[in-house]
């Protein structure tokens, strides 16, 4: 049976300047250099949460556009859009025998990259999330160290994950499938929505 828990919470920005003051804002830190993905014209900044991280990203405006929708649903962003918590995403492995049920649900398994790093990661060819983002992606980071312990400690902890959706249940099932095992809480809600909340060293933080 496939087993996941919880890789990293994933913040979209129409620019990482914006990003990086809503975490700023939000959590009271900097986030950290992160690096570019070429496949999708993006860019990111991330942030160590233990051995899971949050990261910001966005479109980077010195890439090559991509021929593709942009992954997270960067491309429905308008200039004036404001940051905010989108989507979430658990490590697994074996994602190279996934079966159609999996990438129906998820989306095509797809390697990408970022400087010396590479993964394998589910995405859906329009670019868009699954469940409006409820439903989280999946990631193979194979026999890689994780990435999250490359970053600096910053004695931040996600406590819980708050996950609206209309059909709490649908929800509930798909992560049943997959194992997922973490401080997730699926709530009924009128639109698909997404609460983090964090321990900080100032306290215990929210992002939505």
């Amino acid at each position: 049976m496939r087993a996941s828990s919880l890789d990293h919470l994933v913040v979209v920005a129409p620019t990482l300047a914006a990003g990086a003051l809503y975490i700023a804002q939000r959590l009271g830190l900097e986030m950290q250099p992160g690096g570019q993905h070429p496949r999708m014209g993006t860019h990111n900044l991330l942030l160590r949460l233990g051995d899971a991280y949050l990261e910001v990203i966005a479109p980077d405006p010195d890439a090559v556009p991509p021929a593709r929708p942009r992954w997270f649903g960067l491309d429905d962003l308008g200039p004036q859009s404001s940051p905010y918590l989108a989507h979430w995403v658990v490590r697994t492995q074996g994602l190279e025998r996934a079966d159609d049920g999996l990438t129906q649900t998820f989306g095509a398994i797809e390697r990408m990259s970022r400087g010396t790093l590479s993964w394998q990661i589910s995405i859906r060819p329009d670019g868009h999330l699954p469940q409006g983002g409820t439903l989280p992606s999946l990631i193979d980071w194979g026999d890689a160290e994780h990435p999250a312990l490359k970053l600096a400690e910053t004695g931040c902890r996600l406590q819980r994950l708050k996950i609206g959706h209309p059909d709490p249940p649908l929800i509930e099932r798909q992560l049943d499938a997959i194992g997922f095992s973490g401080p997730v809480v699926v709530i009924a809600g009128e639109h698909p929505v997404l609460r983090a909340h964090i321990d900080t060293p100032a306290g215990l933080k929210t992002l939505c």
